[in-house]
């Protein structure tokens, strides 16, 4: 489809080798129907999921075993956009650990594997032709205290490639790397609030700001970053809860509109996305919505782009909810649609 105007979803979930792991769906902007056109087995707990919709590959973690000890695969599936489908490609170990997080550079040179439980972060080559290659480096964070334990729990390039911030939960700090000769060679550190627990992030559309979600204090840490450095100032740091709401809560999923105006992120117990308005000239935030996830334990979302809809999957209540998202305002609104998915943990939509 020359014009691009088909829009499909990919959902990746928790589920075991022999089961139904990868989803993708076709998504109605006129009425925000959810539609199912494929499922994937043969993966065990393929939970993040990556989305390279211009060369039309789709990129999944999957956990392995080595001599007992867990491990993980980076696989990579050609995308049939007419039909929906899903062909692998490609499949390689990719990790000392289970993985929780995969991310792609943008020059599609590199893919990276962040382990929660190992405490590291792969940097995996990726062939010319989309398929995943061999490890090239592997980076184990290690704790300034004996009690301190590393949980790396993503990884995110900066706007112009650079640089790549990852987020270690157990440390609480946010690690800048580049990478040079095909290793990852660290360059700066960033703080927050001992015990918040940083989760993911994301970079504000002007490259002047970053936001990262802390996933134990229910908090999100507001940055101002340097391009040139590669490195993060703290600015403030707000709830991701109403004021006054106390309630067992853990954050997971952030992202920012394309035009920068609104930041949105997940509670799980709250069982909400927390909906900020953005001040472009001082990165500061100002929350303007909760809305109920229309489930229970939001763990990721995707705002779609165009913007008119976000989706949120709900894990424990296996369902995948639609939103419509009004542009001036940033507040969500449920549309009444849902579809039912067993344990969904991602979701990235795209035209094609």
């Amino acid at each position: 489809m020359a014009d691009k105007q088909r829009m499909l979803v990919f959902v990746g979930s928790y589920a075991e080798e022999s089961a139904d792991g990868v989803y993708v769906y076709a998504f109605d902007e006129t009425n925000g129907e959810l539609t199912r056109l494929d499922q994937v087995s043969g993966l065990k707990n393929p939970t993040f999921l990556n989305l390279e919709a211009p060369r039309r590959k789709l990129y999944a973690i999957s956990e392995t075993a080595v001599d007992g000890a867990k491990q993980s695969d980076a696989v990579s599936y050609d995308i049939d956009a007419e039909e929906g489908k899903l062909k692998e490609t490609s499949r390689a170990n990719a990790l000392n650990g289970p993985s929780c997080h995969i991310q792609r550079s943008a020059d599609n040179r590199y893919l990276t594997l962040t382990s929660y439980h190992k405490g590291s972060i792969s940097l995996v080559e990726m062939k010319e032709d989309g398929t995943v290659g061999r490890v090239l480096d592997i980076r184990n964070h290690e704790g300034r205290k004996p009690e301190q334990k590393s949980h790396v729990h993503s990884s995110f390039y900066s706007p112009d490639g650079r640089f790549l911030f990852v987020c270690d939960l157990g440390l609480d700090t946010i690690f800048t790397y580049r990478i040079d000769q095909d290793k990852l060679v660290p360059v700066s550190e960033a703080t927050v609030k001992e015990g918040a627990g940083p989760r993911h992030l994301t970079f504000h559309p002007n490259g002047k700001f970053a936001y990262v979600i802390n996933e134990l204090q229910s908090t999100v840490t507001a940055f101002r970053y340097d391009a040139e450095q590669g490195s993060l100032t703290e600015i403030e740091t707000v709830s991701t809860l109403p004021e006054g709401v106390k309630v067992e809560n853990g954050c997971a999923e952030i992202a920012i509109s394309a035009d920068g105006r609104f930041l949105y992120g997940s509670n799980r117990g709250h069982d909400s996305i927390v909906v900020y308005a953005v001040d472009a000239e001082t990165g500061k935030l100002d929350a303007v919505q909760h809305v109920s996830a229309e489930g229970k334990h939001p763990r990721h979302f995707s705002i779609v782009p165009g913007g008119r809809y976000v989706l949120v999957v709900n894990r424990d209540t296996n369902n995948l909810a639609v939103f419509a998202r009004d542009a001036d305002s940033g507040k969500l609104a449920f549309t009444g649609k849902s579809a039912q998915i067993s344990k969904p943990v991602c979701v990235w939509a795209d035209r094609f």
